[in-house]
């Protein structure tokens, strides 16, 4: 049975990982065969039975394996027998009050130990892809993702199959040859065969009656270039030499938003050494499906303007055209001819460079999943051995979550910081703060463990903004996920508990946001960052 597993009951014994703050907040579902009795594992499979069964009507699972888990929680229980009123009753205070303490009081027997409450953060359907490519690249795969693992990530993209065959870029999406061509391919690589599984044959068809892999958006056919279904010739060129121009041009990297910098960096650097996984025998079957002509006649020039209409979300201009055209045409030539080829392996250097720094900044688990799983195929191609490689495998499960309707990759390790903050608002606004003390008290010391405490060193020469009294969207340890937005409520939430004077009581000193507060206030720094690109 899986169990989910908080803090340091998930991270203390791995000498890969690190951490500044005993690993708060982080969650990870682990599998124990000797888990669970039998009326649970009973109910387990009755909640999977009856997503599947409905999974058209309501395509969003309710974290029921979580609720499952915590409802042993020794919190005394009140009665949660719902309150019916009747037709002209009067709704008095009492029933409010009741209403409110029943809702609050599963709030807390939803809360972790160390203070926050964990839950589903997913929904993309091409994140799991992503993670199991680098792992398959990496030699990986075996090594990470158990039998279990496989099952529970078969049964999730099966269940969010759309009834076309196809699979949406999200969960609530139609269908796309980005969600199509990627899940499809993750299916295969997880050991499910065309011929003996009908879900997967209504998968290739879709693909191949709405234009085949050739009709893949970019990002689909950067990842299926990665694993050796797809040729690099077919993608408009993504030259790591830009990172070389000078840095108060526009169009330097430094100044993109943030998730678009962490992403292009080793898309970059990965398009720069035109990097090929192993071609398998899987792989060469992928090769064969995905396209309805051999694999060695596509026409890869064609392949890299065509895109399918239900991934084309705006037609290239005139202007962009006439770029992509210059970089595929002259300038990708050029670069791999001497003596401008020993620029590109200057460029491909430097961000390496700039790879292992938000590497390091991110103990690992990076700004999201998607610069995670590049990053990590990243540093198995400068050394398989290397610690760097190895410090990113432990942390693919922070991204790994499980409900009843299958094992999911969240779009980050989580938003636990975000989220405390909001719940300990709606806790302060209910005015009984007296009774729910205790889950307050925990909530509060989350918040002020998960501060971010210091500057990242040399922030400024790797495009990054001060940090020092913020707080991320997670946890601590992923100190690079800032959003102004999340400084700015959990700040708001920090000094309502301050202001409150039981609290103030319970828990003595208040947190300080003042610094936090005084980020805001002061002028940005010349480069780009995240505060300031949101």
């Amino acid at each position: 049975m899986w169990r989910l597993k908080i803090a340091e009951e998930c991270g203390s014994s791995d000498p890969l990982l690190r951490t500044s703050n005993g690993f708060l907040g982080r969650a990870v579902w682990e599998f124990d065969a000797d888990a669970g009795t039998p009326e649970e594992l009973a109910e387990v499979e009755r909640l999977r039975r009856d997503f599947t069964r409905r999974r058209f009507e309501r395509k969003e699972s309710q974290d029921l394996l979580l609720r499952l888990q915590y409802s042993k929680s020794s919190i005394p229980q009140l009665d949660d027998s719902a309150i019916v009123i009747q037709d002209n009753e009067d709704i008095t205070e009492e029933t409010i009050l009741s209403s409110l303490r029943r809702a609050l009081n599963q709030f807390s027997a939803l809360q972790a130990h160390d203070g926050h409450w964990p839950g589903d953060y997913s929904g993309i359907m091409f994140i799991m892809p992503l993670l199991i490519f680098s792992l398959h690249v990496t030699g990986t795969l075996e090594v990470i993702i158990s039998l279990e693992h496989r099952r529970e990530i078969c049964r999730y993209i099966y269940n969010h199959q759309n009834g076309d065959g196809g699979w949406g870029t999200d969960i609530l999406g139609q269908s796309t040859m980005f969600g199509s061509c990627l899940n499809y391919a993750t299916l295969k690589l997880l050991g499910e065969v065309v011929d003996q599984n009908d879900a997967l044959a209504k998968g290739r068809d879709w693909i191949l009656s709405h234009g085949s892999a050739t009709a893949a958006p970019q990002w689909a056919k950067i990842w299926l270039s990665v694993i050796g279904v797809y040729d690099w010739s077919g993608n408009k060129a993504i030259i790591p030499e830009l990172w070389m121009v000078p840095h108060f041009l526009p169009i330097h990297p430094g100044k993109f938003w943030c998730f678009v910098r962490m992403i292009y960096m080793p898309m970059a650097y990965l398009y720069g050494k035109k990097f090929v996984g192993p071609i398998t025998p899987t792989i060469s079957e992928i090769r064969e499906e995905l396209y309805d002509i051999p694999y060695n006649e596509v026409d890869w020039n064609k392949a890299r303007n065509s895109c399918a209409k239900e991934d084309l979300r705006y037609p290239s201009s005139w202007v962009q055209n006439i770029a992509w055209a210059g970089l595929n045409k002259f300038v990708e030539p050029i670069c791999n001819y001497w003596p401008f080829n020993k620029l590109r392996e200057t460029s491909l250097r430097n961000l390496i460079k700039h790879i292992y720094y938000e590497d390091e900044s991110t103990k690992y688990i990076g700004l999201c999943p998607i610069n995670k799983a590049l990053n990590m195929i990243c540093c198995w191609i400068e050394n398989p051995n290397s610690d760097a490689f190895k410090k990113h495998l432990p942390r693919i499960y922070d991204y790994l979550w499980i409900s009843e309707d299958g094992m999911k990759a969240q779009v980050c390790d989580g938003c636990q910081t975000w989220e405390t903050s909001f719940i300990i608002q709606a806790f302060c606004s209910s005015g009984l703060v007296d009774e729910f003390s205790s889950t307050l008290e925990k909530a509060y010391g989350f918040l002020k463990n998960s501060q971010v405490l210091n500057d990242l060193p040399n922030g400024t020469s790797f495009y990054r903004h001060r940090s020092k009294g913020s707080w991320t969207l997670s946890t601590a340890d992923n100190v690079l996920s800032l959003t102004f937005a999340a400084t700015c409520r959990t700040s708001a939430a920090t000094c309502r508990i301050s202001n409150t004077t039981c609290l103030h009581r319970v828990f003595g000193s208040p947190l300080t946001s003042t610094v936090a507060c005084r980020r805001r206030l002061d002028p940005p720094l010349p480069a780009a960052s995240e505060d300031a690109a949101r």
